[in-house]
C-alpha cells in the first residue's frame, strides 16, 4: 500500500470518530504546570509526532548527537507489475536495496546507505536488479530522508510527549516505524488519562526493545565489509537463524516471543545480491 493511501484511510478514520483536524505547522510551543500552548491554543498535554527531525523534540532540548556514521535513504516507485508478493532484499558493498510490492502496478524500490551519491548510481550496484526494472515508466521523482539515527535524550519533557520516529530512531533496516508509531500512541495516552507521564518511557523502551535490538545488531554486523559480505552466504548455510531473525521482525511490536509470518524477506544469493567491486 502507498502511504499516500495510508494516510487517506487514517485521516478518515479520524475525521469518523469526530477528532477536530487543524493541518498546519506547529511553530511556538509553551508549557507551564496546567498545560501547553501551541500557536495560542491551550491543551492540557502534546503529542508530537512530527517526524524524524522533530522541531519540537528540538525545541524542548532533547536532541542527542549521534555517534555512528549517518545512513540515507532514497526512494523511487516503478509503473511495473511486482514481480514477487514478497520484500526483497538486495546487499552491495556500500548500501541495501528494498524492493517493495507498492500495487498490481507499482514497484517501490528504496536504498539505505552511507555513501552519498544519486539514485541510479545506486542501482548500479545491484546490476540484476537494474536489469528488471529497465525500460519502466518513473512513477514519481526520487525521495529521500536522513540521517536516519536519531536520538532523543527523553520521550517525556513536561506536558510534552514524543511520539513514533519523533521519539528516536535507530534505521529504515528492518521496516517497523509505523507498527512502532501505532503501538507507542495508546501508550501515551494511557500516561496521560492515568497522569503518569513517566510510564511512559517505560513503555516506550519496552515497546522499542526489539526494534533497538535488532537494528543495532543488524547495522553492526553489516558495517565492516568482511561482515558484510559474509552475511547472505550464512543466511544460506543457516536458514534456521534468517527464518528465527524474520518472524522476530515480523512479530507484534512489544511482543516477547517469537511469532512466525508468511511475509518473509528475501536474501538474494551471493551472485545476485552482493557484487563485488
Amino acid at each position: 500500500m502507498r502511504r499516500t493511501t495510508l494516510h487517506a484511510l487514517l485521516r478518515e478514520a479520524v475525521l469518523a470518530a469526530g477528532v477536530s483536524v487543524d493541518q498546519r505547522t506547529a511553530r511556538h510551543v509553551e508549557q507551564d504546570q496546567d498545560g501547553v500552548v501551541v500557536d495560542g491554543i491551550r491543551a492540557g498535554h502534546l503529542v508530537a509526532a512530527d517526524g524524524l527531525h522533530s522541531p519540537i523534540r528540538r525545541a524542548l532540548g532533547l536532541n542527542r548527537p549521534r555517534r555512528s556514521p549517518a545512513r540515507h535513504g532514497l526512494r523511487r516507485h516503478y509503473a511495473l507489475a511486482p514481480w514477487s508478493d514478497h520484500v526483497e532484499v538486495h546487499w552491495a558493498r556500500e548500501a541495501e536495496a528494498y524492493v517493495t510490492p507498492v500495487a498490481d502496478d507499482l514497484v517501490g524500490v528504496a536504498v539505505l546507505t552511507t555513501a552519498r551519491r544519486p539514485f541510479d548510481d545506486h542501482l548500479a550496484a545491484f546490476p540484476e536488479l537494474r536489469e528488471r526494472l529497465a525500460g519502466a515508466d518513473l512513477a514519481g521523482p526520487v525521495r529521500g530522508a536522513g540521517p536516519l539515527r536519531q536520538v532523543a535524550s527523553a520521550r517525556t519533557a513536561g506536558r510534552v510527549l514524543l511520539v513514533g520516529d519523533a521519539a528516536g530512531y535507530v534505521d529504515a533496516l528492518t521496516g517497523e516505524g509505523i507498527a512502532l508509531a501505532l503501538a507507542q500512541a495508546p501508550a501515551a495516552v494511557r500516561a496521560i488519562t492515568s497522569g503518569d507521564l513517566a510510564a511512559y518511557e517505560r513503555e516506550w523502551r519496552r515497546l522499542t526493545r526489539r526494534y533497538r535490538w535488532l537494528t543495532h545488531a543488524l547495522l553492526n554486523a553489516t558495517r565492516k565489509p568482511p561482515l558484510r559480505a559474509a552475511l547472505v552466504p550464512v543466511a544460506q548455510r543457516l536458514p534456521w537463524l534468517f527464518s528465527a531473525t524474520v518472524a522476530l521482525l515480523a512479530g507484534p511490536v512489544g511482543s516477547r516471543g517469537v511469532t512466525h509470518s508468511g511475509a518473509a524477506r528475501h536474501l538474494d544469493s551471493p551472485h545476485q545480491g552482493w557484487h563485488r567491486k
